[in-house]
């Protein structure tokens, strides 16, 4: 669990966060009901939040780690860190219950921006993979809040697909 209230790269780990439903996380400078992503709000201030939480799977950070990257925990930005879940292959509009109460809808995949790189550089390399069907992201899902709740380290995540036709998750 991680938030932070300014807009820097990196998150601080917590405890337990509390996600606000239609908001995001309280506390957290990417919460709202219109986007907050410095670089779309200036242009759009208006947009629906599609962004209230960032979900990255910890196995990423196995993985970056036999790349030479030293990350864990808030260091991409997340709020939220699963273990077990393949976030990035579930489809458009799947459910993640967490805790005793919340909620959060998949939106799409986050797109890695050159803040990435300014962090570590050469880490935007190694969360991109060209396929031949284009680029994959491996950083992790954005959702919004569907169901306000507390939510700790330590808690279960459970999934819960959409209904047939599934649609993979679009860049965002």
């Amino acid at each position: 669990m991680s938030a932070d209230r300014g807009h820097g790269f990196s998150k601080t780990p917590q405890r337990d966060i509390l996600l606000v439903e239609g908001n995001g996380v309280e506390g957290d400078a990417h919460a709202g009901p219109y986007v907050r992503h410095r670089y779309l709000a200036r242009r759009q201030p208006r947009l629906p939040n599609m962004r209230q939480a960032h979900l990255i799977p910890s196995e990423l950070f196995g993985k970056l780690l036999r790349c030479g990257y030293d990350v864990g925990a808030g260091d991409l930005g997340e709020n939220i860190t699963t273990i077990g879940l393949d976030l990035e292959a579930l489809p458009l509009g799947t459910r993640i219950l967490l805790g005793p109460t919340a909620s959060v809808e998949l939106t799409g995949l986050r797109t890695p921006c050159v803040l990435i790189d300014r962090f570590r550089p050469g880490l935007k390399r190694q969360v991109l993979s060209s396929e031949k069907t284009g680029p994959t992201f491996r950083c992790g899902v954005m959702a919004v809040v569907r169901t306000g709740g507390r939510v700790a380290a330590g808690d279960i995540a459970r999934v819960v697909l959409p209904n047939p036709p599934h649609r993979a998750l679009p860049p965002i």
